[in-house]
């Protein structure tokens, strides 16, 4: 009995060596020293937060932590199963999650100025992260499914058209109406990436384009007519952001302690944990504003490893789709490029005052459960797409058929 446990523990530690062994090693390496970095760095960011909180210097550390072990979890998962199962699970996971997102629209209560949080044993969780990369598969797989269909000239496309709008616009759209504007438009500028690159005629395009702004305006002239307003006056005095410091008593405090905490650092910073604005200037200076206190503790050159390292990570998955012989592989690693760059953009965008500040987390750094498991999932997607194009090669090698 014995033996039989000591033959299948090896067997799966070999198995288990062989997806590491397939897996994209610079990609996986980058990634997990930014985790590890975002991790620490968590430690320093949040203890203005532990202190106000009455918990331990520790306490969004070991939180952060746990989130960390449950995506890494959910990651091997993903990266033991082949991407053709996703059909099922990828549409079972998006219909559970509309689902949840219309019962927090009618009966969530708000968190943060937005009514899509679910607070379970004391522990917030953000349904419409997990959105994000199921919206993505979906989508990944309706382009491989109905990829000759869509390009044919011959045949209507509007019902498969329009099942593909369902997917990529219903989540968002509740998103909007639970105003957190930041989610939803990270979700409309990575479907609308899809859907441009998509496997679908240009004059389709083109009219479900035009369709599309036009609902969309009639529903939002439709929402400000039946409430009075469109945009809150808080999501509003985000909008004057050319000059935050002069707007400091209405909503341009947070963009102007980071412009102070990013000038205080320097070019060698103040040194690790001694950063002054996270102490009552920044609102939860962990979460969105951490690369301000990042920057102000170690330094404008020594933050530079995180831009190259953000390009590094784009370029890995760029490359991966690039490479890709399958469909859904392809528009998968897109799909998660840009929702990735989406992030980084909107966060550092509104943190240095290029355009309104919308609070949405920033990748690896950003102390967040819910987006760091559907980070840490997003990428374990584009590592099994990596290790079924590797596995194909070797296939196609021996002369076996795929």
């Amino acid at each position: 009995m014995i033996y039989m446990q000591g033959d299948k523990m090896k067997a799966m530690i070999k198995k288990i060596n062989l997806y590491i062994a397939d897996m994209d090693k610079p990609f996986l390496i980058i990634t997990s020293i930014f985790f590890i970095f975002g991790l620490l760095n968590i430690v320093t960011a949040s203890s203005r937060e532990a202190v106000s909180n009455d918990v331990t210097l520790y306490y969004y550390f070991y939180r952060h932590l746990i989130m960390l072990m449950i995506g890494l979890v959910g990651s091997i998962i993903i990266i033991v199963l082949p991407t053709k199962k996703y059909y099922y699970l990828g549409f079972i996971a998006f219909i559970v999650l509309l689902a949840v997102q219309v019962f927090l629209l009618l009966f969530g209560s708000g968190h943060r100025g937005a009514i899509n949080w679910i607070k379970i044993a004391g522990i917030t969780f953000q349904p419409s992260e997990l959105s994000k990369p199921i919206m993505i598969v979906c989508l990944s797989l309706l382009f491989e499914k109905y990829y000759h269909f869509l390009k044919d000239k011959k045949v209507n496309h509007y019902n498969v058209i329009g099942f593909i709008l369902f997917i990529g616009c219903a989540i968002p759209a509740i998103v909007f109406l639970q105003k957190d504007f930041g989610t939803m438009l990270i979700m409309i500028v990575t479907f609308g990436t899809l859907f441009i690159t998509g496997p679908i005629l240009r004059i389709d395009k083109i009219r479900t384009i035009i369709l599309v702004i036009v609902l969309a305006t009639l529903s939002l002239l439709i929402i400000s007519f039946k409430q009075g307003y469109l945009l809150t006056e808080a999501q509003l005095s985000r909008f004057d952001f050319i000059n935050p410091c002069s707007n400091y008593e209405n909503g341009g405090y947070q963009i102007c302690n980071g412009f102070i905490a990013i000038n205080d650092g320097g070019l060698l910073g103040l040194g690790i944990g001694k950063s002054k604005q996270k102490y009552s200037y920044i609102p939860e200076p962990h979460t969105d504003s951490v690369f301000a206190i990042i920057t102000e503790e170690y330094g404008l050159l020594k933050v530079i490893p995180i831009f190259i390292g953000y390009l590094f990570v784009l370029y890995r998955i760029t490359k991966i789709a690039s490479k890709t012989s399958s469909i859904r592989g392809r528009y998968i690693c897109l799909g998660v490029s840009t929702y990735i760059f989406m992030h980084i953009f909107i966060n550092l965008g509104g943190l240095f005052g290029l355009i309104p500040l919308t609070g949405v987390p920033l990748p690896f750094l950003s102390y967040g459960g819910s987006f760091t498991i559907a980070l840490m999932a997003s990428l374990a997607l584009v590592q099994r797409v990596n290790i079924e194009m590797v596995n194909k090669k070797i296939k196609i090698v021996k002369g076996k058929a795929y």
